[in-house]
C-alpha cells in the first residue's frame, strides 16, 4: 500500500493510522511504501505486527541530492530524514526496505549511493521503477524539465523514449515498471550488481496470512 504520510492533512485526520489499526486488529498483513517520515508515528502499531510477520515498510528515496530532492518532491521528507526513518523503524524491529524510484535518466544518477546509504540505515530489501509518464503526466513533466533543467530536457526525454519503445510511455504490463531496450537493460544491471554487492534481497518481505481474523472487526464503521 502507498500510504499518505506525506500529506499534511494526515496529521489532522489520521486516516492512515486508523487503517493500520483495523489491519492490526484483524491481523491482516500490510506492506507500506511511503516517502513520509510520519510513519514513525505508528511504530507502536507496526512493531507488534512485525513481530507476528504482519508488517514491513519501504521508504522511497529517489536521490541523496537535497537540492534535486526539493524540486522533485517539494513536500516530501528530505533524503537524510528518510534515512533516519529507516534506521528508527529497523531499530524498532520492523523489516524495512528501500525503493530507489523513479529512476530518471540524467537526473538522479546516484542509485548505488542511495542503496549503500539505505543498507547502512537498516534496509535489507530493495526495488526500483523507471519513471512512468501516462496520460497527462507527460506534458506536465516536460514543463517541469523546461523550468528546472532546460539544458538537459531534450536528453532526458530522448532517453525515456528509448526505454519506452520510442514513446513517452508504454503501458505494456511486462515492461511498464522497468522499461525495455538497451538503456533499461543497463539500468537493471546496475541495480542487480549493487544489490548483490551490498547483500540486498529483491524479494518482498514474507508475510504470515494464517493469522487473519476478520471476526475481530464488528463493522466497516470501525475505520472512522
Amino acid at each position: 500500500m502507498n500510504f499518505l504520510y506525506a500529506q499534511p492533512i494526515e496529521r489532522e485526520l489520521r486516516l492512515t493510522r486508523s487503517v493500520i489499526d483495523v489491519l492490526a486488529r484483524a491481523r491482516h498483513p500490510v506492506g507500506i511504501v511511503t516517502k513520509g517520515s510520519g510513519v514513525e508515528r505508528d511504530i507502536d502499531l507496526l512493531a507488534p505486527m512485525a513481530q507476528q510477520g504482519l508488517a514491513a515498510v519501504y521508504l522511497t528515496i529517489t536521490t541523496l541530492d537535497p537540492k534535486l530532492a526539493r524540486i522533485l518532491e517539494p513536500r516530501a521528507a528530505a533524503p537524510h530524514r528518510r534515512l533516519r526513518t529507516l534506521r528508527t523503524l529497523a531499530e524498532a524491529g520492523i523489516p524495512v526496505g528501500v525503493s530507489v524510484s523513479p529512476q530518471i535518466p540524467f537526473l538522479n544518477e546516484d542509485m548505488e549511493q542511495v542503496l549503500e546509504a539505505a543498507y547502512e540505515a537498516g534496509a535489507r530489501r530493495a526495488f526500483y521503477q523507471v519513471i512512468r509518464l501516462p496520460w497527462e503526466l507527460a506534458p506536465i513533466f516536460r514543463q517541469w524539465l523546461q523550468q528546472h533543467c532546460p539544458e538537459r530536457a531534450g536528453r532526458v526525454m530522448a532517453r525515456i523514449q528509448d526505454m519506452r519503445g520510442g514513446q513517452d510511455y508504454d503501458s505494456d504490463f511486462a515492461t511498464r515498471m522497468k522499461g525495455s531496450g538497451p538503456w533499461a537493460g543497463l539500468l537493471r544491471q546496475r541495480f542487480h550488481r549493487a544489490c548483490a554487492r551490498l547483500g540486498y534481497s529483491q524479494q518482498r518481505e514474507a508475510m504470515d496470512t494464517s493469522l487473519f481474523r476478520p471476526q475481530a472487526l464488528s463493522a466497516q464503521g470501525d475505520l472512522f
